[in-house]
């Protein structure tokens, strides 16, 4: 089970290897959500998302005979690579099982990460079926990419990072929007915000018609999509909650708030315009929603998660052809 203890002891292990990523803001954003916004720059962590935090985490917390063994993860992109670079950096081998339809940025970035990478059908099989199998056939082990405490411990030193930072800018009360897909990252941070901030909410952001943490919050138990594919915001699509992360995020969070693929889409080009920053469409739903849902957001502050920015550069023309001019 994941706790603050656990968090803490993945940022310890996490010291001198992840990235403390900034806290961006800018006045231009602040007037669109008429509140101060203020951004946490996970799209500038290696490999391009939070994802590596987890990867390292988990890699990191295996004992040696196991971790040389190697390890196995199943991943439309970012959690591939973040496990991948985690895996080559201890020097142990890595199966990435990926669905068709990635973008073929992450395929590529992974694979140069040094995965074996395992192509498969999002809509006619099952991941969890084919990465369970190769574990057993080869002796790996896997590393889900939310539903594993580690992984959830190691996404919830950004929590720990927004703490610091929020304090720093004289924030203590306001709702902390984040990226969510199975909810590793949400519940996290969540957990990290009810041990060391308190007066900030974690609330699930996601892409319309893929909304089941959402949908899950608002029935209390879990619901599931009703399709696997459908929204350019790949990074966040999931069938339902994860087992672990749903008690947490039911516990700690706020409602969740939903955007559309455009709607992302122009939190991609303002965060380039405004930010300077590069974000694909799924880590950039919680920054849609604290900018075109503030009548759903309370607090004179909120905090959006970028989680992520592989995104390759025809998607990325298609947000910024969305600015004026």
């Amino acid at each position: 089970m994941t706790d603050i203890a656990l968090i803490e002891a993945a940022a310890a292990r996490l010291k001198g290897h992840a990235r403390r990523t900034p806290l961006l803001s800018s006045p231009f954003l602040d007037d669109i959500a008429g509140r101060r916004v203020f951004v946490k720059a996970e799209c500038l962590q290696h490999t391009g998302s939070f994802k590596f935090r987890g990867g390292w985490s988990a890699v990191s917390a295996l004992d040696p005979a196991t971790r040389a063994r190697g390890v196995i993860a199943f991943s439309s992109g970012n959690h591939a690579q973040g496990v991948a670079f985690a895996a080559r950096q201890h020097g142990v081998p890595s199966v990435i099982v990926m669905p068709t339809d990635a973008p073929a940025l992450k395929i590529d970035n992974t694979r140069a990460l040094g995965a074996e990478v395992i192509l498969y059908d999002r809509a006619t099989e099952d991941r969890d079926a084919i990465g369970t199998r190769l574990a057993a056939d080869r002796g790996l082990t896997l590393i889900k990419p939310f539903d594993d405490p580690q992984v959830i411990a190691g996404q919830g030193t950004t929590g720990l990072e927004i703490a610091e930072q929020a304090a720093e800018e004289g924030v203590t009360g306001a709702d902390v929007l984040v990226c969510c897909g199975g909810g590793g990252l949400t519940s996290g941070i969540a957990l990290a915000l009810e041990a060391r901030a308190p007066g900030l909410r974690a609330r699930p952001c996601e892409p319309a018609g893929f909304d089941d943490v959402t949908r899950s919050l608002a029935s209390g138990r879990i619901e599931r999509n009703a399709a696997l594919t459908g929204s350019i915001c790949d990074a966040i699509i999931t069938p339902q909650p994860g087992n672990l992360t749903f008690p947490i995020l039911h516990r700690l969070c706020g409602p969740g708030l939903v955007v559309s693929d455009r709607e992302a889409l122009q939190a991609m080009a303002l965060a380039f315009l405004r930010l300077k920053i590069v974000l694909e469409p799924g880590g950039a739903v919680a920054l849609a929603a604290a900018l075109f849902r503030r009548d759903q957001i309370e607090g004179e502050a909120v905090i959006a998660v970028a989680s992520g920015g592989n995104v390759d550069a025809a998607q990325f023309r298609a947000a910024l052809d969305l600015l004026p001019g």
